[in-house]
């Protein structure tokens, strides 16, 4: 009886690490913007983008776990290299947005103390490491991401509710939507399944020893369920969003989310967004550098025996970029769009490892799921190629 209630605590923890990495400062503020410019039909854009993230993640976690390894190696094995290549592209986009992560948690701090986000950034890194530092440092982690998770959600259904959303015209339009933005699905799926995120939980299975066939019910449980964490805070900003700009109140666009939250609920929604804000922000610190750390530790004994140390300079050197140097805009842009490709990439790979005896051995992955996974391959690698070929230009400019 306790084996199953420490093991279903595992599986709770690992779906809000990957909630909360999804659920950073880019998440608020795309949310936001793009409920600004297609209103009640975003609903539909949330819709098509829950049902890729639920393929694309479910064939990953699944793929992980019965071949009981990390993406990389699962990626070595398939080709030699290939690893390597996936790691290197995985550090370097949780590093960059890491950065904007930090930032994000300063601005949060801002909002609610009236300090510098550079203070606040410092103070934020400040608590990311204590986590990595004490003994039992994954459960604190677990612990850290279920508890900002809730407050996160509570607090956004709260305003919400005083936004007073058009729900019922919110409800036709997710499925009779008067325009389909292409892009604004793609941006939401690589805001959540993208880059390091939906490895997030996968490796943190992995670690806590929860893999192999007989896992996998509820591996798969725990995969969905991540994602629908993910996708009830969106849903709950949306229709605040919603509520708000349906009333006529323009949003600032320096900051978008806020201006929800303070036109919904005055001085206090402001301070409620500094909550969320910074919750959303140091979480994602978190999984960011614990996932990205998560794709080296295992290429040396070394890197393996210090990589909770390894986690540690990870925060102190995105907190350091940002306190002296502020947000590298031109970096974010090129690996903003570099961090587009690692979902088609990391997921064919997967697809392919998941039908080779070697690495999984007589296991048989549904037909269904790598169908799935192929469209959500395509389409990914074709927008990712157009977000690269966009991105450069904008970099050199």
């Amino acid at each position: 009886m306790e084996q199953k209630k420490a093991s279903r605590s595992l599986l709770l923890g690992a779906a809000f690490l990957m909630a909360t990495s999804a659920i950073g400062p880019g998440f608020l503020t795309q949310t936001t913007v793009f409920t600004e410019t297609l209103l009640a039909s975003f609903g539909f854009v949330i819709l098509i983008s829950i049902i890729i993230d639920i393929g694309a993640q479910m064939n990953i976690w699944r793929i992980i776990a019965v071949a009981e390894k990390r993406a990389q190696d699962i990626a070595n094995d398939v080709l030699p290299g290939l690893g390597f290549f996936l790691a290197a592209l995985i550090v370097a986009g949780g590093l960059a947005f890491n950065i904007g992560n930090i930032a994000g948690a300063g601005l949060g701090t801002n909002v609610l103390f009236g300090i510098s986000p550079e203070m606040g950034a410092l103070f934020s890194g400040i608590v990311a490491v204590g986590i990595f530092l004490v003994r039992e440092a994954g459960r604190v982690m677990d612990r850290f991401a279920q508890i900002l998770g809730f407050v996160m959600i509570a607090l956004t259904v709260y305003v919400m509710f005083t936004a007073q959303p058009p729900i019922g015209e919110a409800v036709v339009k997710t499925f009779v939507p008067d325009t389909i933005d292409i892009l604004a699905i793609i941006t939401l799926v690589g805001g959540t399944v993208g880059g390091y995120i939906t490895f997030a939980g996968g490796h943190r299975l992995i670690d806590a020893g929860i893999k192999g066939r007989e896992s996998l019910p509820e591996v798969t449980k725990s995969s969905i369920s991540a994602i629908g964490i993910a996708s009830i805070m969106r849903i709950f900003l949306f229709l605040a969003a919603l509520g708000v700009v349906s009333q006529g109140l323009a949003l600032d666009p320096a900051n978008p989310p806020a201006s929800v939250f303070q036109h919904a609920a005055g001085n206090i929604g402001y301070k409620i967004f500094g909550v969320v804000m910074w919750a959303a922000a140091v979480t994602s610190v978190v999984g960011a550098a614990y996932t990205s750390v998560s794709f080296i530790r295992t290429f040396s004994p070394t890197l393996e025996k210090y990589h909770k140390w390894l986690i540690v300079g990870f925060i102190i050197i995105s907190t350091a970029v940002f306190v002296s140097i502020g947000r590298p805009v031109k970096i974010l842009i090129l690996v903003g769009s570099l961090n587009a490709l690692i979902l088609p990439i990391a997921l064919g790979v997967m697809l392919i490892a998941a039908h080779k005896v070697k690495i999984v051995g007589d296991y048989k992955h549904p037909l269904w799921m790598t169908i799935f996974g192929i469209i959500i391959v395509v389409a990914m690698s074709y927008m990712g190629g157009y977000s690269l070929i966009n991105g450069i230009p904008q970099l050199f400019k």
